[in-house]
């Protein structure tokens, strides 16, 4: 992820530099969005990921008429983008795009772009009809927020139409929530008075006429509060920070033992697997859980959702996954040269080990992330061993 946001980083300011000497759509093409493709992991020189100039029997398309770019995964297109010049303003709809994209169901997003800005579409009031408005902008020569967050869902790697749709949801829910709440803010409109008085536990009939004579104590109210926050820089901590790993003076990890029971001791082998977890698991809401007989590491704080659990006092160590462990599971730990344990374990000589077994716990992590997994009786899966 870091060397992602350093690339994005570095197309930004590339974009800055040399936008204004694209004076041509195809000069725009390349030298800005083909580079900002292969930051994408979407190469331009292979055309199983990138086809220029896409055409394909759409109906009613005109003759020669063909999408600017179709980027492919697994042999089947998944995004369109149609390009303009550098200088060229941007429309939100572009008939030839959605006439395109409808025709199309396995593409999950369309995009317009002129290099420096980039407009992602999909398909969130009708499925298979692209949306009006776009539900994602990002703007290189006047960048807000974090980018490289809004884009990796768009790398080849992690490219999922269910996860894009969510990411539209979820910028389309974040704008209007933000709108709503800045409008209520600013005008302390008389709901918004009624809620905070309400909340308050003002004891007055909470009528028209006293709402206005409130109006603008709440409305100051308001102004002390947003600027105390803003001094103070207060947030709702979304999660506890986990403890640094403890060292000595020569930079050696020791063991945390837990002040509430003795008996439970974080070794620096699972302090250490738990930092590889979190290496090959960037991003993600993960935290150590221990126990007298076994660690783990768990998502969202849920003891349930367990990615797995390990037993480090062994002669021979081991690593138990959430989920069962399939044939091709065990292929994968047989040709990363491990050996495989009773009850669907496997054997770890030392931590480093699980990096050889990603695969799997990506698996598990999506394993944890499908709540029907925890509906089935309130149960969670069962193969715990001593």
């Amino acid at each position: 992820m870091e060397e992602f946001k350093r690339r994005i980083a570095a197309h930004i300011e590339h974009v800055k530099k040399v936008g204004a000497h694209c004076a041509s759509e195809e000069t725009t093409k390349q030298a800005l969005i083909l580079p900002l493709l292969d930051i994408l992991g979407f190469s331009p020189y292979d055309p199983t990921k990138v086809q220029a100039e896409y055409d394909a029997d759409f109906p009613g398309a005109k003759v020669n008429e063909r999408v600017d770019y179709a980027l492919f995964s697994n042999g089947t297109p998944v995004l369109f983008i149609e390009a303009k010049a550098h200088a060229q303003a941007l429309t939100n709809h572009c008939p030839q795009l959605s006439r395109y994209y409808n025709a199309t169901p396995e593409v999950a997003v369309a995009a317009i772009t002129n290099g420096r800005e980039w407009r992602f579409f999909t398909d969130l009031v009708n499925r298979n009809i692209m949306d009006k408005d776009p539900f994602l902008v990002v703007d290189f020569e006047a960048p807000e927020g974090d980018i490289a967050d809004n884009l990796k869902r768009f790398h080849y790697d992690q490219l999922e139409a269910g996860a894009l749709r969510a990411l539209a949801e979820e910028n389309i829910y974040l704008t209007s929530f933000r709108d709503v709440i800045t409008s209520s803010i600013r005008e302390c409109d008389i709901d918004f008075v009624r809620y905070v008085a309400s909340k308050a536990g003002i004891q007055r009939q909470l009528n028209a006429k006293f709402l206005e004579s409130i109006q603008p104590l709440v409305a100051q109210a308001v102004a002390q509060s947003v600027s105390s926050m803003v001094a103070t820089s207060l947030s709702k901590p979304t999660k506890a920070e986990e403890p640094a790993p403890t060292e000595t003076a020569a930079g050696e990890v020791i063991d945390i033992v837990d002040p509430n029971n003795e008996k439970i001791i974080t070794t620096a082998e699972e302090q250490r697997l738990y930092e590889i977890c979190l290496d090959i698991l960037p991003d993600e809401d993960l935290s150590m859980r221990d126990t007298e007989t076994y660690f783990s590491v768990v998502w969202e704080g849920k003891s349930n959702r367990w990615l797995f659990r390990f037993w480090g006092d062994k002669r021979k160590p081991s690593i138990q996954f959430i989920e069962p462990v399939t044939e091709e599971h065990q292929e994968e730990a047989k040709r990363a040269g491990l050996e495989l344990g009773r009850n669907g374990q496997i054997l770890l000589n030392k931590p480093e080990d699980l990096y050889r077994l990603a695969g799997i716990l990506r698996d598990a992590l999506t394993y944890c992330k499908n709540d029907e997994h925890f509906r089935r009786s309130g149960r969670q899966p069962s193969n715990e061993s001593d």
